[in-house]
C-alpha cells in the first residue's frame, strides 16, 4: 500500500521528497511553499487542497548568476523539475515570480524531464518559458554534456498530459520535444512589454526570424481553426488526430 505523507508549508518538502519511497503520496495543506523543488523518485503524487491556495514558488531566471559566476541558462531556472517516470501533480500552482523577463530572461515554472507525467487541476505560471516539456533536442543534450545534470539531458520518449489545467506566460511558453496532451486546458498568453503590435496573432504560427523551420517542422491543427493562418500551417484529418492521440494510451 502507498504511502501518504501530509506536508504544511512549515516543512521542507525538498527533503521530504528526496526521502520518499517509490508511490508516495503527499498532500500539501494550503499555504505556500517557497523553495526549489526537485523529484527524483518514481511514482510520487503531490497533491493539494486547490490550486489557489497551494502554491509552490521560486525565482530563478537565466541571467542569474550562481556561485561561479555563470548564468543559470533557461535550463536551471525552473521552480519545480520532474526528473523521474509516473508522477502526478494535482490541485496545485507551480509558479515562478521572478518577472520582467525583458531584463532577467527565460524563467521557467515547470520543467517534466521523464514519461508518464499527469497534471490535473493545476495552475503552471510565469512570463517566458513557463513549462518545459522534455527532452531536449539532441543538439541541446549534447551541448550541456558538463553544465545541466544527467537527469536533465536525459532522452528517449516522454509524455505528459495536463488535464484542467491553467498555463499563462508570454514568450514561447509552453515548449519542448515531448509528446503533450492537454485536456480541458486553458492557455493564457499574457502581454509582454516587447511586444511589437498585436498580442495575439490570426496567423498562428511563426518560424522565428524568417528562418526555413516550416520546411523541418510540422504546423497543423484540428477542429475549430481562425481564418487568417500561415499558407505553410494545416488541418489534421481525423485519422491523423487519432494516431497521434494514440500514444498516451500505451
Amino acid at each position: 500500500m502507498a504511502k501518504t505523507v501530509n506536508v504544511t508549508p512549515a516543512d521542507s518538502l525538498a527533503g521530504i521528497l528526496a526521502a520518499a519511497e517509490p508511490g508516495t503520496k503527499i498532500i500539501l495543506a494550503p499555504g505556500t511553499y517557497r523553495e526549489k523543488t526537485e523529484i527524483y523518485v518514481p511514482g510520487i503524487v503531490i497533491e493539494g487542497h486547490s490550486a489557489q491556495d497551494t502554491r509552490i514558488v521560486w525565482g530563478d531566471y537565466a541571467r542569474k548568476l550562481d556561485g561561479n559566476g555563470v548564468e543559470y541558462n533557461t535550463f536551471r531556472t525552473y521552480t519545480a523539475a520532474v526528473l523521474a517516470p509516473d508522477v502526478t501533480f494535482r490541485n496545485i500552482t507551480v509558479e515562478n515570480d521572478a518577472m520582467n523577463p525583458e531584463t532577467k530572461g527565460q524563467e521557467v515554472a515547470l520543467t517534466v524531464c521523464a514519461d508518464g507525467f499527469t497534471a490535473e487541476n493545476c495552475r503552471f505560471l510565469s512570463t517566458q518559458d513557463t513549462v518545459f516539456c522534455g527532452p531536449l533536442p539532441p543538439d541541446l543534450i549534447e551541448r550541456y554534456d558538463g553544465f545541466l545534470k544527467d537527469s536533465l539531458r536525459a532522452g528517449g520518449e516522454m509524455r505528459q498530459i495536463f488535464r484542467e489545467c491553467l498555463i499563462a506566460g508570454n514568450v514561447d511558453f509552453i515548449f519542448g520535444c515531448g509528446n503533450a496532451l492537454f485536456e480541458g486546458c486553458e492557455i493564457r498568453s499574457v502581454y509582454d512589454v516587447r511586444g511589437h503590435g498585436r498580442h495575439i496573432s490570426p496567423e498562428g504560427f511563426d518560424k522565428w526570424n524568417d528562418t526555413d523551420r516550416d520546411k523541418t517542422a510540422r504546423f497543423a491543427e484540428y477542429g475549430n481553426i481562425p481564418s487568417g493562418r500561415v499558407k505553410w500551417a494545416r488541418e489534421m484529418t481525423a485519422n491523423e488526430k487519432e494516431q497521434l492521440l494514440h500514444c498516451f494510451n500505451k
